[in-house]
């Protein structure tokens, strides 16, 4: 069966062509009860734009932007290299994507970053560390016309248009059954090791995994949360300082990055070793897991986020609605027995 076209909408809603294309992209000077009409016939005939031919008509390119973080984090790498891949793609739409980096965790270099004058551009997604000056710059780019759409941690929900990613306080609830389903037979004392808690994610994996092994009838205790700033060594330092301050510790859960450090620090240790539980597939993760050395890991598709990211791009720089894609994605608990073909894996961390 064809697509409904624009012409079979304006025909649903009684109205001319010209009309139907003013509704469609938001160009006003219609009166409400035609806008409603065209908007229902839209929905009814389930209408999709075609961006190429829109574009193409009309000349026009579509510039979006992503900026991202940048560190030692190979999770960061793969983030950037499934935004690389939809750029090619992209273009067939006649949708240019450009990227800029930052430094992982620094809220105030993403901040001048985002405030500092560049090509205009139509929308923005960002992996956002929380402050006040990271606020106002996404304020500020919302008040001049730009969309801004959130990765990874929701920053800023009452300002941007979408947020793209997990439900992080849902994969830190998870980390937390998975942890106590490893401590059904003993007690435990897990310590949770974050990034930073300036990162939206971080904190509500967190709270995620608290809230699991602070439930009554459980003889699960965690630990205050150390940091490691995404940093394998300072992990390692860290790991290395709370293990000897508590050598009963037998869990932990890594919500950030730095992993290197941490496995290195579990390579040391003898037997009986920690349960463990960290964030993202990559080839350093995926060894711990072969190794065993690591229990579970789980991962939030950042190719399908990215992809997910730029339809939502899509709507909104061509004035359609969109469902919004908050906690559209389900993460993925890889353990050594469910492992994909190592071509899905990124850098080293």
């Amino acid at each position: 069966m064809r697509k409904p076209t624009l012409h079979d909408v304006a025909k649903a809603a009684g109205v001319s062509y010209a009309t139907a294309d003013r509704v469609l992209n938001a160009r006003g000077g219609v009166a409400e009860k035609s806008t409603l009409r065209v908007q229902k016939a839209i929905e009814d005939l389930g209408y999709e734009r075609d961006l190429h031919a829109a574009n193409l008509s009309r000349g026009r390119i579509y510039h979006f932007r992503f900026v991202l973080p940048k560190g030692d984090h190979s999770f960061f790498r793969a983030l950037r290299g499934a935004v690389e891949a939809e750029q090619v793609l992209a273009r067939a739409d006649r949708v240019m994507i450009t990227i800029d980096e930052f430094p992982a965790l620094d809220s105030d270099a993403l901040a001048d970053l985002l405030a500092a004058d560049g090509p205009e551009c139509d929308c923005i997604a960002v992996v956002a560390t929380e402050s006040p000056r990271v606020t106002t710059a996404i304020n500020a780019l919302i008040e001049r016309g730009t969309a801004v759409v959130t990765l990874v941690g929701d920053a800023a929900p009452e300002a941007r248009a979408a947020y793209v990613g997990i439900n992080n306080v849902m994969a830190g609830r998870t980390a937390g059954r998975l942890l106590r389903m490893a401590h059904v037979a003993r007690p435990g004392l897990v310590l949770p090791i974050v990034g930073a808690l300036s990162a939206r994610d971080h904190r509500e994996r967190l709270e995620g995994v608290l809230a699991v092994l602070g439930e009554a009838g459980h003889a699960v205790t965690a630990l205050p949360a150390i940091s490691s700033h995404d940093r394998p060594d300072l992990m390692r330092d860290r790991l290395t300082a709370a293990l000897a301050a508590h050598p009963d510790i037998t869990g932990i859960y890594s919500i950030g990055a730095g992993n290197r450090g941490l496995i290195e620090v579990l390579a040391r240790m003898p037997a009986p070793r920690p349960f463990v539980v960290m964030h993202e597939l990559t080839p350093t993760t995926r060894g711990g897991l072969e190794s065993g050395l690591v229990d579970a890991v789980i991962d939030q598709k950042p190719a399908q986020g990215v992809a997910l990211a730029i339809d939502v791009m899509k709507a909104i720089a061509a004035g359609r609605d969109w469902r919004d894609p908050a906690r559209d994605i389900t993460p993925t608990i890889f353990l050594r027995d469910n492992l994909p073909d190592t071509g899905n894996a990124g850098d080293m961390t």
